[in-house]
């Protein structure tokens, strides 16, 4: 029993060190991206949308022009910079919702803390490019970025959920053949 209790602390403490270094990865290259000039950011946009542009081009085997190229890319520039904030901050939700589930029980008090981890740090974040040349502060961003911090969380909530009835139907189904056996 000792044994099966260290066992479980040292797994709590390695996923704990685990999603606390890759959650202060995330704080960095978040605060990187916030870091750059408007110019920065958005030849950073331009360059994501042109790629992905092209990828799309050479996936459906279409033919397109520098001009329609271009006008697509202008186009999906806006939808993927709100996509990069939403993802972002699913994968705060996630890294969150791990290192919080190791220490606290399940429930509504944990879900709401990862929440407000996930909300304060956008504020905080939106803050810091208010002072970043050519940028603002976004409320709508706080609130993208919350929305992506809570998908992550509920994600990580239904996986459990589909690992644990998994495993209960494991151990229904082997209580069963041990069953058959002795009979």
């Amino acid at each position: 029993m000792a044994n099966k209790m260290r066992r479980e602390a040292l797994r709590r403490w390695a996923v704990s060190a685990i999603a606390g270094i890759l959650l202060a990865a995330l704080y960095g290259i978040i605060f990187r991206f916030s870091a750059q000039d408007a110019e920065q950011s958005g030849s950073l946009s331009q360059q994501v949308s042109a790629r992905c542009v092209e990828i799309l081009g050479s996936l459906s085997g279409a033919d397109w022009s520098e001009a329609r190229r271009a006008g697509l890319a202008a186009a999906f520039e806006h939808p993927i910079r709100k996509l990069a904030h939403f993802s972002e901050y699913a994968c705060m939700g996630i890294l969150v919702y791990t290192l919080l589930s190791q220490w606290m029980k399940r429930g509504r008090g944990m879900y709401l803390l990862t929440v407000a981890w996930v909300f304060l740090s956008a504020a905080c974040d939106e803050i810091h490019q208010y002072f970043v040349p050519g940028r603002w502060a976004s409320p709508w961003d706080v609130l993208l970025d919350t929305c992506g911090g809570a998908f992550g969380m509920l994600l990580c909530i239904c996986v459990a959920a589909l690992w644990r009835r998994i495993r209960a139907g494991r151990g229904a189904k082997a209580s069963m053949d041990r069953a058959e056996e002795g009979s």
